[in-house]
């Protein structure tokens, strides 16, 4: 299974790490240390040219992260995961 998380991205279920609400968990300093570490390494992929409303972490085989700032709200992502749905 595959999950869209807007535009023409596509990634697969199995590495998808966490779903998180941007307003909610950006409160967090450790949030915000976590996506600036991320960014600094380049391992953030912006998905859409509207303003993030969540973010995938995602992990590979290799033991490393991405995260992508999706326009998608996490309950539209989270249905969308349960459905398989590309809508």
């Amino acid at each position: 299974m595959y999950l869209h998380l807007g535009q023409s991205v596509v990634v697969p279920y199995r590495d998808v790490i966490g779903l998180f609400d941007l307003d909610n968990t950006s409160s967090s300093h450790l949030t915000r240390k976590f996506l600036e570490r991320a960014e600094k390494e380049g391992k953030v992929v912006s998905v859409g040219e509207d303003i993030p409303k969540s973010f995938v972490v995602c992990g590979d085989r290799k033991g490393g992260q991405t995260v992508y700032l999706s326009q998608m709200a996490t309950a539209t992502l989270l249905r969308r995961a349960e459905n398989n749905s590309f809508e």
